[in-house]
């Protein structure tokens, strides 16, 4: 009876912090106490902007073109496509478009990365996905933030559109946008995105090919003593998985790599007082979601008959998960989402995480 009540409220606690109160505190604190970046927009670095690819012939042309269009400089610019062992017409396409090509043995998004940035001499490395769309000034947003020397690394913002180019932001990616702000105004954000993102080369840290960027760069350029930071006028548009079943395979993918991360990353070693809660509250405890709602949910079930607060929150908690059945939008991907921690946890306890990837096929149309 003692140890089910404990983990109900432990689990409880644990679930009200990290999706309620730590976004509310982190929002709330932004607003009183900032540490702002030295931006210079006259700051023109070289830069390379690296286009990791496998089999995507049917985009690559089509993101170079955007590349090209890119309001900088363009003899301080070099476009560089690393395919990651691609069987199609991808480098082919590459190079006839004029963009320097990387050409790596199957190793993985991370590994063709790796190569990329050791093959350029330029100052700034920027990255992207193939299937990434960048607004003209996107670029020069990113660097002017690392015109501040304490500056790393920057990530830009990630819009999703629907097919006719209209907003198709969900909810949770507004929400996070807005804590990943919040937490870059009080020093750093505890992860990034691939769409879009740039770092200084002599910054840049080679990780485990299992890693990723997304998650690994930020920290351990903290743990570094260096910041990485969100600006949101570097814009990048992506399309979105066309359901929450597509979106939910695809943050099973991700999530096996975080948890490796968190496993085996050593991400909160060395790390600054107010930076290591935020990895706990934001990353470690969001990625156990999962686990946490099982806890909460077996322990309601064990008090069922012991109070009446425990009865509510049993039936609040099914009516979630009947709302998911019943394919009730926020209620459906928040479930799916959250079950897909226990699958990738699950994946990598098991089988490990694999280096290499391939890009999703799905039809957004």
């Amino acid at each position: 009876m003692i140890a089910a009540v404990v983990l109900f409220w432990a689990s409880l606690a644990a679930l009200a912090w990290t999706h309620v109160l730590y976004p509310a505190l982190v929002v709330g604190a932004a607003r009183l106490r900032r540490r702002p970046v030295a931006c210079d927009d006259t700051y023109r670095p070289s830069v390379a902007v690296i286009v990791t690819a496998y089999n995507e012939e049917a985009a690559i042309e089509r993101r170079l073109e955007n590349l090209r269009s890119l309001d900088y400089p363009q003899e301080l610019l070099e476009l560089v496509v690393t395919s990651d062992a691609s069987t199609d017409r991808t480098e082919a396409l590459a190079e006839a478009a004029g963009a320097r090509v990387i050409r790596n043995p199957r190793g993985g998004k991370v590994a063709a990365q790796n190569a990329a940035v050791r093959a350029t001499g330029a100052e700034v490395v920027a990255f992207s996905d193939a299937n990434a769309t960048w607004a003209p000034d996107a670029l020069r947003a990113l660097v002017r933030n690392l015109a501040d020397p304490a500056v790393a690394y920057v990530c830009g913002r990630l819009q999703l559109e629907a097919p006719d180019g209209s907003n198709k932001e969900g909810v949770y990616w507004r929400y996070e946008l807005l804590v990943r702000e919040a937490e870059s105004r009080l020093g750093s954000i505890t992860a990034g995105n691939g769409a879009i993102y740039a770092l200084r080369r002599a910054d840049y840290v080679e990780v485990d090919p299992r890693f990723g960027h997304d998650l690994a760069l930020p920290y351990l350029l903290v743990q570094r003593g260096r910041r990485a930071v969100y600006e949101p006028e570097a814009l990048a548009r992506e399309r979105p998985t066309p359901t929450n079943e597509t979106e939910y395979r695809r943050k099973v993918r991700m999530l096996e790599h975080a948890w490796l991360i968190v496993l085996r990353g050593r991400m909160l070693r060395g790390q600054p007082p107010g930076y290591l809660l935020a990895l706990l509250s934001h990353r470690h405890l969001r990625y156990a979601s999962g686990l946490l709602h099982l806890v909460l949910l077996g322990s309601s079930l064990a008090l069922l008959g012991h109070g009446a607060l425990y009865a509510v929150f049993l039936g609040l908690q099914l009516g979630v998960l009947a709302a998911a059945l019943a394919g009730v939008g926020l209620a459906r991907y928040y479930v799916l989402v959250t079950w897909a921690t226990v699958v990738a946890l699950w994946n990598c306890l098991r089988r490990g995480v694999p280096a290499t990837w391939a890009p999703q096929r799905e039809e957004l149309a």
